[in-house]
């Protein structure tokens, strides 16, 4: 069950920058054949499986989707984060916990949080769209919200930002008019 498309139409280049503006892969039609307009969204979501098959293929040895657990989408997730550009402090950084740091440290730039949550969002999406079952969605996994929730938490941290959940609001009760008899 082999749950990869590949189109024999479009060559795809190099990784560069997956979860960045610019293009991850360069899918060139070579057929002239137009496919119909897609949303922001949708492009962004097909660059992002794009991208996640071709970490597949090139992972040693290469795997095939159908054998992709949530430990290969956080090996992917890991792998994103020499692409990123936020500053993470560490614990030993003086500037741990202050949100905005008054000099430069080596800290290393990460994926925040917030683009790591919105990539999986898509990517299991995608992952569904091309014949993947909802039960065995490896970016839906256990393991896979425990990292998310754990870099958003850290993340959190290291910057001094605090994510607090918003509270629902109770609705007030509407009472009917009483007619007086």
């Amino acid at each position: 069950m082999d749950l990869v498309s590949e189109s024999t139409n479009s060559t795809l280049s190099k990784i560069e920058s997956p979860t960045s503006g610019s293009s991850i892969t360069n899918n060139s039609n070579t057929s002239g054949c137009s496919t119909p307009t897609s949303s922001r969204y949708e492009n962004q979501k097909r660059r992002d499986w794009n991208t996640f098959c071709q970490y597949l293929r090139n992972h040693r040895p290469p795997l095939s989707l159908a054998l992709c657990s949530g430990a290969h989408v956080l090996e992917f997730l890991n792998y994103l984060d020499q692409f990123g550009k936020t500053k993470v402090h560490n614990h030993p950084c003086p500037f741990f916990g202050i949100p905005n740091p008054p000099a430069p440290c080596p800290c290393p730039l990460r994926q925040a949080w917030g683009s790591l949550d919105a990539l999986v969002g898509r990517l299991r999406a995608a992952y569904e769209e091309n014949g993947g079952r909802p039960e065995t969605n490896p970016f839906g996994s256990r393991s896979v919200r425990i990292y998310l929730r754990d870099v958003r938490d850290f993340q959190a941290k290291a910057r001094g930002v605090s994510y607090e959940k918003k509270r629902k609001r109770t609705k007030p009760k509407i009472t009917a008019p009483t007619t007086a008899s």
